[in-house]
């Protein structure tokens, strides 16, 4: 099997399903530039001189009108993949988002399809507090709406492909810092996602996590980036005799809760890594739902690893603070076993 950056096999399911599918378009800013770079991070390149700008739409700086054209084709039959240059400028096009594009098949009573697939970078690398925030845990506080968040190569383009076939909309999280592009649009303090892509086609199911590695003294559940960075913890933990479970959710809405028990009932310990905030942080509702439905699982009070309360600072070294790392999520996990392990 060919090996893929997420850049490239984002890419790869979008062309895939352009080419099965006439219905299946792309709008955004910068994605349709002849010779071009593909979009904020290369993303789409070649897409334009492949399928014409008929199929690769390019918008003016106007987030909301790229939304209510996505949403308004959607409901006609379309099928548009939207390109945001950075998840931060959702903000922009709020009540398309929200009050639109997630409602609308719940108020036409089912006789309405929404097949919208939003892509939106997250992750701190430094470009300051308005752009570099990581936003999911805002959106699952919003009923319509799936969401995805691929940490590989494998899963972005499998979990793509599943989405853009989706009649309801799902927003697509990828991290900055795990594209892998390369040229003008490299991201400095990138971690090498890069990982085997079957040639033959393929679908991941939303609400199926991934293990990544198993365990036996305690559960961590992160994405994205902090995947990577729980392994490394992970390793460091084994030489002191600590077996740490990782689960890769993979989607957030739909949530694997089958695979999180499992886990802990083998665990009894339970620790949400992620890098949007603290307060309100989708860890924070998995925390929760455990509490209420399998308390009784836990042999320690849960913890979470995330970033404080703060805008997104600029400085490198305040950046490199303010997100998670290795180091961090190692010395919480030794704190949630302590005592545990023989």
């Amino acid at each position: 099997m060919p090996e893929m950056f997420i850049s490239e096999s984002v890419r790869e399911a979008l062309r895939e399903e352009m080419q099965r599918d006439e219905s299946v378009y792309l709008i955004g800013e910068d994605i349709g530039i002849e010779n071009g770079f593909g979009g904020a991070f290369t993303v789409t390149i070649g897409l334009s001189e492949e399928f014409g700008h008929d199929r690769v739409i390019d918008t003016p700086i106007a987030e909301i009108g790229q939304v209510g054209i996505a949403v308004g084709s959607a409901m006609f039959g379309m099928r548009p993949v939207m390109d945001f240059q950075y998840c931060d400028f959702l903000y922009l096009a709020m009540d398309q988002l929200i009050n639109n594009m997630a409602k609308l098949r719940y108020m036409s009573g089912g006789t309405l399809n929404m097949p919208c697939v939003l892509r939106a970078p997250v992750g701190a690398t430094t470009r300051g507090a308005q752009h570099a925030q990581t936003v999911e845990s805002f959106f699952m506080h919003v009923p319509g709406v799936k969401i995805a968040c691929p940490s590989t190569a494998y899963d972005a383009k499998g979990l793509l492909k599943t989405a853009i076939r989706d009649d309801n909309p799902v927003m697509f999280f990828e991290h900055k810092q795990l594209y892998g592009s390369k040229g003008i649009r490299k991201v400095e303090g990138g971690i090498d996602a890069k990982g085997e892509v079957p040639d033959e086609e393929y679908l991941i199911p939303f609400g199926e996590a991934r293990i990544v590695r198993e365990g036996k003294h305690a559960t961590i559940v992160a994405t994205h980036k902090m995947v990577y960075e729980a392994a490394i913890a992970a390793n460091k933990l084994a030489e002191e005799g600590i077996e740490l479970e990782i689960i890769d959710p993979r989607t957030l809405v739909p949530f694997d809760w089958d695979a999180l028990y499992t886990s802990l009932e083998k665990t009894g310990r339970l620790a949400v890594c992620h890098e949007p905030t603290y307060s309100g942080g989708w860890g924070a509702e998995i925390v929760s739902r455990v509490c209420e439905e399998q308390v009784w699982l836990l042999d320690a009070p849960a913890c979470r690893i995330t970033a404080p309360d703060t805008p997104v600072p600029f400085a490198p070294v305040m950046e490199q603070r303010y997100v998670p790392n290795a180091e961090r999520i190692a010395a919480s996990i030794r704190k949630l076993v302590q005592g545990a392990v023989a």
